[in-house]
């Protein structure tokens, strides 16, 4: 077309070049009229001359790429068009609207898309938060005291909260990132390869300029990452410590020390924190740096290849912008990798908790308990040792606790009193001997089924959030109103709840902070009489009461719990006095077993605990 369109334009001055110069009749012929056909003239001229002349003609076109002689043509064909009655003009303005119409309709294709996909991204995320928090708290709760022993409270609650909300954010940028960027960079890719040039390298020079440039800021980060979750747990737990102990800190006038412990961890979260946001601030301007130092690239070699006539300028233009999408694609998924060392962090911290091998476990094939021996405890040659210490703390315990009697334990501190309590629902298990309950042993049974049968009121009073009522059923949800009262009645707290406005309705705050201390131990033990056990367990839980309500609820417990077998763990003398088998406990051994008179005459630590306490005409009152 290019040919045909030079001849025609030039005429048969374009077939000249070849021919000898000294030749007149070609001479002649270049006189010839305008109006004479050039091709008509070509047809007639002699094949000698006709093959000098395509010769000619193809070393000319082998120096042009085919791109320019494609564009070069263009000209003829619109020429063409126009003799046969097509408007190009009119096709063009056409293939522009249409083609603008596509555009938009895709422009808003792909925003109706993304909002989808904003959606769905938020809703999986928030859904794998929920399942998240979910697993781990059924986790916690599976926990014995063994696993609470690995995890600090304080550490449980930042992996609850800020290590999933962590991998949550992070979710969602990933869904929303990678349905659309590597739409955009395989779109990229795929338009460089048909726009055929042969700057291809400069791609893959980009992906590797970011990809060394992400690797070198993630290694550098992830180990902060780690120290910012510890010392968000640490921050959580000197906050927590420091508003419990309150009243403490202000007695002893520690509030400075306080502040500066707390100022402490929050200067070294801020430091380690403002490290890592530097570094990360970093990425943006490197990002940028490449891209631009690409572009320059591009256009530096696309020069030369203009130059020297192999593209034209629109196809650099083109490969600019593909490159561009490219980039851009990386550009996206790196800076979504912004939040993926601290993610990955706060996951293996779930992952932690979520992995951890709970120590007690029900069998696969559980008994059930004996019926001929309800409500017996026995402990046969117990002992036991914290894990991961090297001595026991109970050795050798034998003894057995009786429907309808009173056992009592009492030894200095640290003899192992409240660890022989705490063996009975499982709160560990025993490293030596057996423990049976209804003649079962407890390990054969499922835990639930153990715990039905315990009362347990702890040392330290815990009171839920929520009204007096909801407390005292907490053992019983079914528990009638008449039983409630009687529960209280028993636990000696009716009084100070009838003293309040909404009696059974009165709000109780978080962790019982409204109520006194004796209060809170009286609603404790009404909660384990409510629920109608079998076997009362009360560890120290008489310490805050004064002599004249211990003694008139000691006195209430012997006359309504005649068939329920109680274990007390006590401090005073007074409040165990009356039982009716007294073990004494020295060092993790039983060093007496009988009720208190036997014990006066032949236990000497018992006596000698007495007597710092009680008179002698008290102690044989």
């Amino acid at each position: 077309m290019l040919i045909v369109q030079g001849i025609e334009k030039g005429g048969m001055a374009t077939l000249t070049p070849s021919m000898p110069e000294g030749d007149q009749g070609v001479k002649a012929q270049q006189k010839l009229t305008a109006n004479t056909d050039p091709f008509a003239i070509i047809a007639k001229m002699p094949q000698e001359q006709i093959k000098a002349m395509k010769e000619k003609t193809d070393e000319k076109f082998e120096n042009m790429p085919d791109s320019m002689i494609t564009q070069s043509a263009v000209t003829f064909l619109h020429k063409e068009y126009k003799n046969i009655g097509i408007d190009t003009d009119k096709l063009q303005s056409n293939y522009i609207l249409i083609a603008g119409v596509k555009m938009l309709l895709l422009a808003l294709l792909s925003m109706v898309a993304t909002v989808i996909v904003g959606l769905l991204a938020a809703k999986v995320a928030a859904g794998l938060g929920k399942n998240l928090r979910k697993d781990v708290f059924r986790k916690v709760t599976s926990f014995s005291n063994s696993e609470f022993d690995k995890f600090s409270t304080a550490s449980l609650i930042t992996r609850s909260t800020n290590d999933i909300q962590q991998v949550q954010t992070l979710m969602v940028m990933l869904l929303r990132v990678v349905f659309y960027a590597p739409i955009l960079g395989i779109g990229g890719v795929i338009k460089v390869i048909n726009t055929d040039i042969s700057m291809g390298w400069i791609i893959a020079v980009a992906v590797m300029a970011i990809l060394t440039l992400v690797i070198v800021l993630f290694s550098i980060a992830i180990p902060k990452f780690k120290s910012v979750q510890k010392l968000v747990d640490k921050i959580n737990l000197i906050t927590r410590e420091s508003l419990i102990g309150m009243l403490v800190i202000r007695a002893f006038n520690n509030q400075r020390y306080e502040e500066n412990k707390f100022q402490k961890a929050n200067q070294d979260l801020t430091r380690t924190n403002l490290f890592i946001n530097r570094l990360m601030t970093l990425m943006m301007p490197m990002m940028m740096f490449i891209m631009n130092g690409i572009t320059v690239l591009i256009i530096w070699v696309g020069a030369h290849q203009v130059d020297a006539g192999n593209i034209q300028v629109g196809n650099m233009m083109a490969f600019i912008q593909y490159a561009m999408q490219i980039i851009m694609a990386f550009l996206m998924i790196s800076m979504v990798s912004i939040m993926l060392p601290r993610a990955s962090v706060s996951a293996q911290r779930i992952a932690e908790v979520l992995d951890t091998e709970v120590s007690i476990n029900d069998l696969k094939e559980s008994k059930e308990f004996s019926l001929y021996k309800k409500g017996y405890v026995e402990f046969n040659n117990v002992s036991f040792r914290y894990p991961g210490a090297e001595e026991d703390v109970l050795s050798n315990i034998t003894f057995t606790a009786k429907p309808g009697e009173t056992t009592a334990f009492i030894g200095s501190t640290g003899s192992g009193k409240s660890t022989l309590i705490n063996l009975i629902p499982r709160f560990y298990d025993i490293t030596n001997g057996k423990i049976l309950v209804d003649g079962t042993d407890i390990r054969e049974v499922p835990q639930q089924k153990l715990r039905e049968k315990i009362g347990y009121v702890p040392q330290k009073g815990i009171l839920f959030s929520g009204t007096i009522e909801s407390n005292i059923k907490y053992g019983r949800k079914d528990a009638t109103k008449e039983e409630l009262i009687k529960a209280a009645d028993i636990a000696q707290a009716m009084e100070f709840i009838n003293a309040k406005p909404e009696n059974f309705n009165t709000e109780i705050s978080q962790g019982g902070n409204n109520v006194s201390g004796g209060q809170k131990q009286r609603l404790s033990i009404a909660r384990a009489l409510a629920k109608k056990p079998e076997i009362f367990i009360f560890d120290d839980s008489f310490s805050a009461l004064d002599f004249k309500t211990d003694s008139a609820l000691r006195k209430a417990l012997k006359s309504e719990l005649l068939e329920s077998t109680i274990l007390i763990v006590a401090q005073r003398i007074s409040t165990i006095m009356n039982a009716d088998k007294i073990i004494v406990l020295d060092q993790g051994k039983i060093v007496g077993n009988g009720t208190h008179n036997e014990l006066m005459e032949n236990c000497e630590v018992y006596k000698q605990i007495a007597l710092s306490q009680l008179s002698k005409e008290e102690l044989s009152s």
